[in-house]
């Protein structure tokens, strides 16, 4: 996906004739602690919630003050990753979009941002994760697909973390399945490390089952 799917059209820039009082109105209306000062077309900056809050008079143009401006940005081809990295790095709230000519398009905000992890993990769909430890030398994930998929199962969805100093990583699968006792039965067979399976359908979960027997344990 590209920056300029991502783009909020709802969040409107800032610019410099606007007033503090409408520029913190509009952080407060839209959850954000950034917005862009536009001139035109013309980026000039991301404003911050801190530059605002030493003015006691909130009826002043924002382009009448000192503000400690940056200017990160993302061009309208780049890859969703880059402004992922964005907003990590600099701990944003929103990041401007901008074209070949360096002008102004919009903003990606968080939320936008989030609604895509969502979609890109499938949490809305039913299914089960499975969470493999394995050697990143054997990372194939063919073979696990072909693992879940000989449980007439599909892969929605997958991630891998990796440890620093480790030969070591994580590989996350959200599958469309409910029941995973087989597909989990497979993975064990080929020696595969479960490091832990999350199922929160209320047919299979089974934890109610598991207290009663502690109880009754704890009881004797």
């Amino acid at each position: 996906m590209l920056a300029v799917e991502l783009i909020a059209d709802v969040i409107p820039p800032a610019h410099t004739s606007d007033s503090i009082q409408k520029v913190v109105d509009r952080m407060v209306e839209f959850r954000i602690r950034h917005l862009p000062i536009v001139n035109e077309e013309q980026f000039l900056g991301l404003i911050s919630e801190d530059d605002l809050v030493a003015t006691s008079d909130y009826q002043t143009p924002i382009g009448s003050l000192a503000l400690s401006l940056v200017n990160p940005y993302v061009l309208e081809d780049q890859h969703i990753y880059d402004v992922i990295r964005i907003f990590y790095e600099r701990r944003l709230t929103v990041v401007p979009v901008l074209d070949i000519k360096m002008n102004y398009l919009g903003l990606i905000s968080i939320n936008s941002l989030t609604e895509y992890f969502a979609q890109l993990t499938s949490v809305a769909q039913p299914g089960a994760i499975i969470v493999l430890e394995i050697n990143n030398k054997n990372n194939s994930l063919a073979h696990m697909a072909q693992i879940v998929e000989s449980d007439n199962a599909q892969i929605l969805s997958s991630y891998v973390r990796t440890f620093p100093d480790s030969t070591r990583m994580e590989v996350t699968l959200k599958v469309n399945k409910q029941d995973i006792s087989a597909i989990i039965a497979t993975f064990l067979r080929y020696e595969y490390d479960i490091k832990a399976t999350f199922n929160h359908s209320d047919d299979n979960d089974n934890s109610r089952d598991r207290y009663d027997s502690l109880m009754n344990y704890l009881n004797l």
